[in-house]
Parts: structure tokens; sequence; C-alpha cells
């Protein structure tokens, strides 16, 4: 069988088995957080923290929470680095220094999961486990939390109420996450991923000579990294070590498992909101962007250019030789079209079209199918501003499921969406600029100024990937890269949760003749079409100076 048919066949796999769980699975996240009944292990746990879990909050009120929760984590998570020394299982690795410890810390509690380290050199398993893994289960949750509150916005009427963070953060970790990333632990662990609390094991290799190679509870880890679109490995190769993924089996399970809760969630929304049909419409346009990207990444690796790639029939370097191309490309377009980060070969070694394509993925704004809730929230309010556009190409007053989108409506989808162009723009900007910054930098030209705006996009959008070869462990990168993962994390959540604030007190309005259609074809393109216009006004200029001219040079 021939690489291309194998990886077509791999692609419609993929498609089928989404296909067969995105009605129950997202049917089942309605359920979760419509319900009115509690667990008993749900009531001890607010019994704990002395919450009533029947008493609802205003927007404001929820955005506290989310703040005060997200806080709390980014201080536990930072002294568990800084005591690591003093911690069961360091194995040895002292405290990590105070920059990294900050980067670390607002990187995992933001979703981002970027790493400027060294992860089995530096961090022991309990600050792995008790610390980051953790975070890739809460800080999953807080955006599918803030994603459910939206649409709350868009189902409820002349109300100033949203639902209760702390039950909807419970749910979501007790009803959805752990049991799932249980069951996937599982199934990776039996293809062959290691799960192990030993420091390493010693071995003899063919040249004779004895190595120790590091262990670590990568299956649990592994699991809940790809379900929770996190991507912070537990290995430096990450996804690419064959400890964390040692085959085309499992690398098929993770690439399925970062994209099964982002595509399922817009069932979710059309269940919730009581018209499939509206979920439908969005999962088509997450679903049409994330094949094009692929045709396009794929035809740009298997076609490239210099001798050494020409001469070999693609540009293998950089791919795991058990995975290749297909799957490589697959997992690449996958990562970086939601909020996972997680790889199995090197962007950086992609060439200029592959590349450009892993970066206009992020700076869409990580919404094919986007990260876990994030992806949804993301694309409903590009399908606001879309609507709002449309409006004023007709002469109407724009609404969007019964409610109308006024000054209120579109500053807060602006300013969520403008949030994160600026801090990549600005970032980038300042570190081309300032001369103490250019050494950094494993390549000129173009491609070092892909490695500079990839790595901005990455932490801007919560992403955690990298383009490779550029070293950000100066104060510099490490502040300004935490302070992108901070506002680009939290700015678009208050921005949101004002949003649906605006909108659950509104009454909602009937559909008239002049109302636009929201659950059909027109549609789509409508919400497609918007989401490649911004990026494109905003972006192009610099996607010219990176990708786009060393694809074409």
């Amino acid at each position: 069988m021939s690489d291309t048919l194998a990886g077509i066949l791999q692609i419609v796999a993929m498609v089928g088995l989404l296909a067969l769980v995105y009605k129950p699975l997202g049917d089942y996240m309605a359920r979760i957080f419509t319900t009115e009944k509690h667990w008993r292990v749900e009531k001890a746990l607010y019994k704990l923290i002395r919450v009533d879990p029947d008493a609802e909050q205003r927007w404001t009120t929820y955005a506290t929470g989310v703040l005060g929760f997200s806080f709390v984590g980014v201080v536990l998570l930072y002294l568990l680095q800084r005591l690591q020394a003093f911690l069961p299982m360091a194995f040895g690795h002292g405290a990590v220094t105070p920059s990294v410890a900050f980067n670390t810390a607002i990187s995992f509690v933001t979703n981002t999961n970027w790493q400027s380290y060294v992860p089995e050199s530096t961090l022991g398993n309990t600050v792995q486990m008790a610390g980051l893994t953790v975070q890739n289960v809460v800080s999953a949750t807080v955006g599918i939390a803030v994603a459910i509150a939206l649409i709350r916005g868009f189902v409820r009427s002349n109300t100033d109420r949203l639902g209760n963070f702390w039950v909807d953060l419970t749910r979501g970790v007790i009803r959805l996450m752990l049991p799932i990333s249980f069951v996937a632990a599982i199934v990776l662990i039996a293809t062959g991923v290691v799960m192990s609390f030993h420091s390493g094991v010693t071995i003899t290799g063919v040249d004779g000579m004895q190595h120790t190679l590091p262990l670590a509870p990568a299956g649990s880890q592994e699991s809940i990294k790809e379900l929770g679109t996190n991507g912070g490995g537990i290995f430096n190769a990450n996804s690419a070590h064959p400890f964390e993924n040692p085959n085309a089996l499992s690398n098929f399970i993770e690439i399925f498992l970062l994209l099964v809760i982002p595509v399922c969630l817009t069932r979710t929304f059309g269940t919730m909101v009581r018209s499939t049909r509206q979920g439908t419409v969005l999962a088509a346009v997450m679903g049409v962007i994330w094949l094009a990207f692929i045709a396009v990444a794929w035809v740009s690796e298997t076609h490239p250019n210099g001798p050494a790639a020409q001469a070999a029939g693609a540009a293998l370097e950089g791919k795991e030789v058990r995975f290749g191309i297909p799957s490589s490309i697959l997992f690449g377009v996958s990562t970086t079209g939601t909020s996972t980060g997680a790889v199995n070969s090197l962007h950086d070694s992609y060439t200029g079209g592959a590349g450009g394509i892993t970066i206009l993925n992020m700076l869409l704004g990580e919404v094919a199918p986007g990260g876990t809730g994030t992806g949804l929230y993301g694309i409903l309010v590009i399908a606001i501003i879309g609507v709002f556009l449309a409006g004023l190409m007709v002469g109407r007053t724009p609404e969007y499921l019964g409610k109308k989108l006024g000054r209120v409506q579109v500053t807060a989808a602006s300013i969520s969406i403008l949030t994160m162009p600026a801090l990549v723009l600005i970032g980038a900007g300042l570190a081309i600029a300032l001369p103490s910054t250019l050494g950094a930098l494993g390549n000129s030209g173009e491609h070092g100024f892909s490695e500079v705006l990839y790595a901005y996009a990455s932490a801007a959008n919560n992403n955690g990937s990298a383009f490779g070869g550029l070293t950000v462990t100066s104060d510099f990168f490490q502040v300004t890269l935490g302070l992108a993962m901070l506002f680009g994390r939290f700015v678009p959540i208050l921005a949101v949760l004002a949003l649906a604030g605006s909108l659950a007190k509104q009454r909602r309005v009937d559909a008239g003749a002049g109302t636009l259609p929201t659950d059909g074809t027109m549609f789509g393109v409508l919400v497609g079409g918007t989401l490649i216009l911004v990026a494109a006004l905003t972006f192009f200029p610099a996607l010219a100076l990176g990708p786009i001219a060393e694809a074409l040079s």
C-alpha cells in the first residue's frame, strides 16, 4: 500500500470515527451541564468548598471564579516547582529557576503547556503528576465551562444568571475528563506507551555501552494531554518519543483524542439551543478548514524545494519514519488547529508551505476545531461578527439565535478576536526589533522570522507547540511569552462571559422574514469567509515576511 493511500484511509477512518461518536458524546455533554441532579461525590465536594450548587451566578461572579481558581493554580504550581527538591520522587532534580517556574505555571494553568525546559531532566514525578497532570484536567475543563456559559447566554432570556462555575467545573472533571482519560490511558498503555514510576532503566546499547533511559508515568499524562488539548510532553521529544507514541495505532488514537471533544461540542451547542443543525453548520466549517489545510500541507511536504528533499522524494527531515509524511501532517494540522500543541514531528523542518499552514492554523484563532471549549466559543464569536457584518450590508438589526447583536455584544466579540493579534504582532515585533534577542534565532532570514512569529502565535493562542530552533530560555522570552499566554487566555474569556451575560438579559426575538438563516450552507460560508477575512487582513504582512516568502524562494 502506498503512503498516499494509507494517509487517505487514515483520514477517512478519523472522520468516520468522529462522526460515530459525534451525537452520543455531544448529547452526553449537553446532559452533563443541563441536568439538575448532583452526584454524591459532587455534593461532598460542594460541601467541602462551601458552595451552594443550586445558586446561580452573574457573569461577573462566574468570571471571578474562573480568575480566582486559575490564580490559585498558578501559585500552587509555581511553589511545587520551586520546592521540588523537598518532594518525593524528585530523583535528584532541584528547584526550577524562578523565570522557568513562572513561565511553566502560567503555561499549564492557561491550557498552553508551552515548555522551555527539558522535562525528563528538570521535573520529577511528583511535580509532573500533582502539578502538570492536575492542570491538564482542570484547565481544559475551565474552557468547556466558559463555552457552556456562552451557550446559556443564547438559551436564556430576561435573566442575569449564567449557571455556577464551580458546578460546571466539578461536573466537567468528574463526569467527562476523568472517565474518558482513564479509559484512554489504559488503551494507550496497551499500545506500548510507558507507565512507570521509576526514574529510568539502564540498558546495553548496540555500541556495547551502558545507557540510562529516563522513564515516567507517560500513559496517564498522554491521555489527558491529548484529550484536554493540552500538549505538554513528559519527554522532551513529546509525541515523537517512542515512550509517548510508539506506533501508528497510538498515533491515531492520540489524534482522535485531541479532536473528539472540540468536534463534539458543536453537537452540544446544537442540542442546548434546540437546533442541532446550528451545531452541524459550525462543525462543517471546522471540518472544511481542517481538510483543506491537511491537503495544502501534504502537497507542500511531498513537493519540496531543495536538492536533498527532492532526491528523497519528500521533505522527510524531522519526521519519524514510523509515521512518515501523512501521519506527521495529520498530527501537525490537528494539533495546531486545536490548542493542543503536542507534536510528533519537528515543525521547524517543514517546508515553507506546510510550516505556514501550522502558523496560519493558530492565527485563525484555533477554531478548526479548536481547543476544549475555546474552539466553540471562538467560532461563535466569529459567527457573531459575521452576522453583524451581514446585517450592515442589508440594513437590518443583526440577530443570532433570537438575540439582537448591538453595541455591547459586538464590542465584547471584537475584544475577544483582537486580543490575540495584538499580542502576536507586538510580541514578535519586539523580539525582532531588539538586538539582544536576535542571537536566540536558530535560523536567519524568512525562516528565522517564522520561528519568532510561531512562538508568539503559539503562546497567545494557548497552543504551546514550538517551531523549534528558537532558544527561549532568556528572561525576555520567559516573561513576554508568559504574559502572552496569560492575556491570550483570560482577556477573551472575560469578553466572552460579558457577551454571555448581555445575551442572557435579552428577551428572545422571534425570527422574521428578514432574519438571516443560520442553520444552512450560506451561513457556513459566511462564518468561514469572515474567519479567513479577519486573519488575512490582520496577518498577511507578517506571513508574507516569513512562511510565504520562504515557500516562494
